[in-house]
């Protein structure tokens, strides 16, 4: 939602799209729902809307793995159940933990999100791709 501006859509309404991307996406400890908003935001601004337009595709492309390696290479992974030292494989219960202090003591989520934002933010004003 901190790119609301730049790409023209209401924080309610971006909230609503990506709510599902949390927990490494439905709480299955995939990709990391702060990749998954990077991923968000750059198809919005620089994406493509003919998926006959390969060149375009490939750009985007191109872009996401960018960013998905800079975010790896400074946290060790894209997948979410990786970043929080978790042993199950897949998915997790549905039922997302309460947000209590607690939680956000033994989580780096908000950490990730940030550091997402700032990937994205220093992409956007030096866009070299």
């Amino acid at each position: 939602m901190a790119f609301s501006d730049l790409i023209g859509m209401d924080e309610k309404a971006i909230a609503r799209i990506v709510s599902g991307f949390g927990g490494g996406v439905g709480r299955m400890r995939e990709v990391c729902g702060a990749v998954s908003g990077m991923t968000f935001v750059l198809s919005a601004l620089y994406g493509y809307d003919d998926a006959k337009d390969y060149e375009s595709k490939k750009r985007i492309y191109v872009e996401v793995q960018a960013l998905a390696n800079k975010f790896k290479e400074e946290n060790g992974s894209i997948v979410c159940r990786e970043l929080l030292g978790l042993n199950t494989q897949g998915a997790d219960s549905p039922a997302p933990e309460k947000r209590t202090e607690g939680y956000y003591k033994k989580r780096p989520c908000a950490e990730l999100v940030e550091y997402s934002a700032a990937i994205l933010e220093d992409y956007i004003d030096n866009r070299t791709l």
